[in-house]
């Protein structure tokens, strides 16, 4: 489930948005916009290439979809009068931030707001596992125990088909779960440009997304404690 919504977040930008650490910006409308690339131009200067980890920005990184211009017109095409607003926006808004900081040495990111970092990113990963572990687990049970025992599906199939019920789902309810999440109040991590496209500051993100799921996913499991008694139960009832 939620398997389009949480690419988009776990893939990283090569420049994005502050707010692109945990959630995206948040338009008029209340929706959570993803992740922007910043708006190129002969005052912006590209940083230096440098080693990171997890996926964070490598020196030699394939190039994504909104690098390119036909990636980036897309995006742009989905998006609604009020967002495109928005956003217009807070691009304008960060890149002269960028321009004015371009010239200026800025200390990492400390440990204090590599923690809120991981923590603004975890939170909504924490509902995406949730959600599709145990929606997986007791559509695919019911799959199993109703069509799977009429045309012979396998368990492992009555997981495929439940994981499908899953993913369904996941387009509907990811827009739930990020307005839940900015609903907690925790704002966007207070960080400059250059803070935010410091290495410390992607790797906080992408250990809090890998940590926020994980926590997620264990949570979600909970329908197999009902299922265990339900499966203890028919078979008393076969013994006697």
């Amino acid at each position: 489930m939620l398997l389009i919504p949480c690419l988009r977040r776990v893939l990283p930008p090569s420049r994005t948005l502050v707010s692109s650490l945990g959630c995206g910006s948040k338009s008029e409308s209340g929706r959570i916009l993803p992740p922007v690339p910043l708006l190129s131009g002969p005052g912006t200067a590209e940083p230096a290439p440098s080693q990171h980890w997890f996926g964070t920005h490598s020196a030699k990184e394939p190039v994504e979809p909104l690098k390119t211009e036909q990636g980036a017109r897309d995006f742009v095409y989905s998006l609604h009068s009020k967002e495109r607003k928005s956003l217009l926006q807070e691009l304008q808004r960060f890149e002269s931030m960028a321009v004015a900081q371009e010239q200026m040495e800025v200390k990492p990111p400390s440990s204090a707001q590599r923690r809120y970092v991981f923590l603004h990113s975890a939170i909504p990963f924490i509902g995406f596992g949730f959600l599709d572990n145990a929606i997986m687990i007791v559509a695919g049970t019911q799959i199993e125990l109703s069509i799977g025992v009429i045309f012979g599906i396998s368990t492992m199939g009555a997981a495929a088909l439940g994981n499908l019920v899953s993913d369904v789902a996941g387009l509907g309810l990811a827009g739930y779960v990020e307005a839940l999440a900015s609903r907690l109040g925790l704002p966007s991590p207070d960080l400059n440009p250059k803070q935010a496209d410091m290495w410390q500051t992607r790797l906080s993100s992408q250990l809090g997304k890998v940590i926020g799921v994980t926590i997620g996913c264990i949570l979600g499991m909970f329908p197999l404690l009902f299922f265990k008694a339900e499966e203890e139960e028919k078979l008393e009832e076969t013994k006697n």
